[in-house]
């Protein structure tokens, strides 16, 4: 089965979204290490030299796609924050935004959640800066929560991380066999959970 990519720009070469599907289904079977240059271009249907026509090496293909499903992320995340009437309007949609792409995107979450070891240091440290700004738009929801008196925690980042930390655990346990378990459930189930870390009431 292919994977579903991260959200490409629409003028992405076609070839690299075949690129990174090869990659995420290749990564998601056998692993980085385990996985070669052969494999991702076999599955994308190319020579492994076309794979350097586009990405300097295994890694770097890791770290575009790792980019790419952070950005997306991100990118969905601030759109329903600000679109949201309200801090609790707010924090439902993002989280359950959130959960609905770990949940319909589980083998790339996972991948770029635990193939992270594998990037260079300068790789890590650019993803780590988008996992912040991820982090920072649930945290300035929280806050503006606290604000207004929505929300009453006593400490905004640590109860944005664990609300996301509850997020990002959905790649791991989730797959589309499980029964009576959709990605929009998941949403509403953990859209609810966020709110009861911040004291507010469920919708």
């Amino acid at each position: 089965m292919t994977t579903p990519t991260p959200s490409l720009p629409e003028h992405s070469n076609p070839t690299v979204v075949r690129l990174f599907e090869a990659a995420a289904d290749a990564f998601a079977d056998k692993g980085f290490h385990a996985t070669t240059t052969r494999d991702i271009a076999s599955r994308a249907g190319l020579s492994p030299a076309g794979v350097y026509v586009h990405f300097t090496s295994k890694e770097d293909l890791l770290f575009q796609l790792s980019r790419v499903g952070h950005e997306a992320a991100r990118d969905d995340l601030a759109a329903a924050a600000a679109a949201a009437d309200s801090p609790p309007h707010a924090l439902a949609e993002v989280i359950s935004a959130f959960a609905r792409w770990h949940a319909e995107q589980h083998q790339v979450a996972r991948i770029v959640q635990y193939e992270f070891r594998h990037l260079s240091p300068d790789h890590q440290r650019e993803v780590l800066t988008l996992r912040r700004e991820i982090d920072g738009v649930v945290e300035r929801i929280i806050a503006e929560g606290v604000a207004s008196g929505d929300f009453h925690v006593t400490d905004t980042r640590a109860t944005a991380l664990a609300a996301l930390s509850l997020v990002v655990d959905v790649a791991r346990w989730y797959h589309p066999g499980i029964k009576r378990t959709t990605p929009e459930q998941i949403g509403r189930t953990y859209a609810n959970l966020a709110l009861r870390l911040v004291g507010a009431r469920e919708d």
